[in-house]
């Protein structure tokens, strides 16, 4: 990626008959969450050229324009073929760099990225793009000579095709890990609540809000994902691994996982790294679709009947949270709700910044959870008592302590941790 800050300039082509797609306002977040500096846009609407993407006087225009400016990459939001990239590059200052809305977004994720999955799933989908671009390259470097009579041209290729290969390898070696450690949490006790929507919707914010600090008593758990100081910034892709935070629900200890934010033109080789992101939402009890609320009505339901597509198989409760209500008048809030509430009948207005309706939200989550199951043990007042004690608050919904010659506990969990609770009640020998 460029040094930060760089100065760059958004092109874009629209479709003439897609109104929508003039608009330039997410290949400005875009580019910006990759470090640039906007400082010009130069768009088009048109039927795609085939040699520039643009219509020749349009690409002609860029190129005057990064002169004036002084700006040495461009930000294209269309993808650009290896001829495109490169014809452009012809008439652009020496220099240049171009970047088509796919490469943007390979250079987000390849920042963002956290775990080793993640990464090698980028360097992959970087590879995949380079390869037509060596070829094309490599083609007009030899003047039209056949590639594969071209040795080193060839390798070139070859090498970029068994790294290819060898990720392929390394990934398939990866077990789930994130999968592995719900499982364990899950016999911990812990709800699964996930927040999925498109990015800069405010997740980030809603976690905060939720989340307890993080203190897991005297237990040592496989926690690398919670994140007790996750960033909130108005950026997309703030978040591309999941972060994880605790939050206590009606007295239940519950997980909250912030996922990717979504983004449309997702890079169709980075679905697969993007959906294992999503993962998270398959087994959660609950999933809070959060959507911006001053998107246009219309906006609103394209974004969220994405979101719901996406989310498609989630086992848990579906709840739409439109966030950012503070921002609306009532008659823009109440145009909204129209526009959705066929798609979205669970909705719920909130603010995640002013605290506006979390209170409510808080109670749709616990209605969302699944049902405990009640127990009562008696145990002698020692400390392996104290200690099972300490374990159960832990990890269930204690409604009662009763301390004397034996301690009795009342107490509300899932089923796997009342059997956990009674087997270790079993060994130092007391009533269940």
């Amino acid at each position: 990626m460029q040094s930060r800050k760089a100065d760059a300039v958004i092109a874009k082509r629209a479709d003439p008959e897609d109104e929508a797609s003039e608009a330039t306002e997410e290949i400005r977040k875009l580019a910006e969450a990759a470090g640039y500096e906007v400082v010009a846009e130069v768009t088009q609407t048109r039927p795609e050229d085939t040699t520039y993407q643009f219509g020749r006087g349009k690409a002609e225009e860029l190129a005057e324009v990064l002169a004036e400016t002084g700006a040495r990459v461009v930000v294209f939001d269309n993808d650009l073929s290896p001829t495109q990239t490169f014809e452009l590059a012809e008439l652009c200052p020496d220099g240049t760099q171009l970047l088509d809305r796919y490469r943007l977004v390979l250079a987000i994720f390849e920042e963002q990225a956290g775990s080793k999955r993640a990464k090698l799933q980028v360097e992959r989908a970087q590879l995949q793009y380079d390869l037509p671009r060596v070829r094309e390259e490599i083609t007009r470097e030899r003047a039209g000579e056949f590639l594969q009579h071209d040795e080193k041209g060839g390798q070139r290729v070859r090498d970029i095709e068994r790294r290819i290969d060898e990720l392929d390898r390394k990934l398939a070696e990866l077990g789930d890990e994130s999968e592995q450690r719900r499982q364990r949490r899950r016999e911990e006790g812990f709800e699964f609540v996930a927040l999925a929507g498109y990015t800069n919707a405010g997740k980030s914010t809603l976690l905060h809000r939720l989340a307890d600090d993080l203190d897991f008593g005297d237990r040592e758990p496989d926690h690398a994902d919670l994140d007790g100081t996750a960033e909130i910034e108005d950026r997309l892709f703030k978040t591309l691994d999941t972060t994880t935070r605790r939050a206590t629900i009606e007295d239940r200890p519950t997980l909250v996982t912030d996922t990717v934010g979504f983004v449309d033109d997702l890079p169709h080789e980075l679905v697969s790294s993007f959906h294992e992101t999503l993962s998270a939402t398959d087994d959660a009890d609950c999933v809070l679709v959060v959507a911006d609320a001053e998107d246009p009505p219309a906006e609103l339901r394209r974004k969220l009947e994405t979101s719901f597509d996406l989310l498609d198989g989630t086992d848990g409760e579906v709840v739409t949270v439109l966030n950012k209500a503070d921002l609306l008048s009532e008659t823009e809030l109440a145009e909204r709700e129209r526009a959705i509430r066929e798609i979205a009948p669970d909705l719920l207005p909130v603010s995640a910044t002013e605290g506006y309706n979390l209170d409510a939200l808080r109670d749709r989550i616990a209605d969302a959870l699944p049902d405990l199951q009640r127990a009562e043990l008696a145990l002698p007042n020692d400390d392996e008592a104290m200690s099972l004690v300490s374990w159960l608050y832990d990890r269930a919904s204690v409604e009662d302590v009763t301390y004397g010659d034996e301690v009795r506990i009342e107490f509300a969990a899932k089923e796997s941790v009342v059997e956990q609770a009674k087997a270790r009640a079993e060994k130092i020998g007391i009533e269940a």
